[in-house]
């Protein structure tokens, strides 16, 4: 499992020109690709990560703020590119078992306390944001 987290200022996700999930203020944007070897367990353990990470102003985490997330499904985060023009997506856990992983890693994140806000699985989505910084990590579980 792959997260790429961005620090933000405030984000949305759009679909079909209708606003599904949006943060406001300080917080975090999780784009969450999935592949094939990733479990329930990988998915609590890497939001627990993710919720504690001392990433925000003042070394201090969402946790410690209780910054609110928008996480993102992002099945390109395992693109292949080493070949050719044209990626391949055979990294990529197909959607009947992503989705129960990112849906974990959601429910994993609120039940730690955390406000998540979220787009539509499998969706095509527009994601806006404020990034705060630049600040970017790649996270892997």
């Amino acid at each position: 499992m792959r997260a790429v987290v961005q620090r933000a200022l405030g984000a949305s996700v759009e679909v079909a020109g209708e606003i599904v999930g949006a943060i406001d203020g300080p917080g975090l944007v999780v784009l969450l690709g999935i592949t094939h070897t990733d479990t329930l367990a990988g998915a609590a353990r890497l939001a627990r990560k993710v919720w504690g990470m001392r990433i925000l102003y003042d070394e201090r985490s969402a946790a410690d703020l209780g910054a609110p997330l928008l996480v993102v499904s992002q099945f390109t985060l395992y693109a292949d590119t080493r070949k050719g023009r044209r990626p391949s997506w055979s990294a990529a856990a197909p959607g009947p078992v992503s989705e129960p992983l990112y849906e974990q890693f959601c429910s994993e994140l609120r039940a730690l306390g955390a406000t998540v806000a979220t787009g539509v699985f499998g969706a095509k989505m527009r994601v806006a944001l404020v990034n705060d910084g630049p600040f970017t990590l790649i996270v892997d579980s």
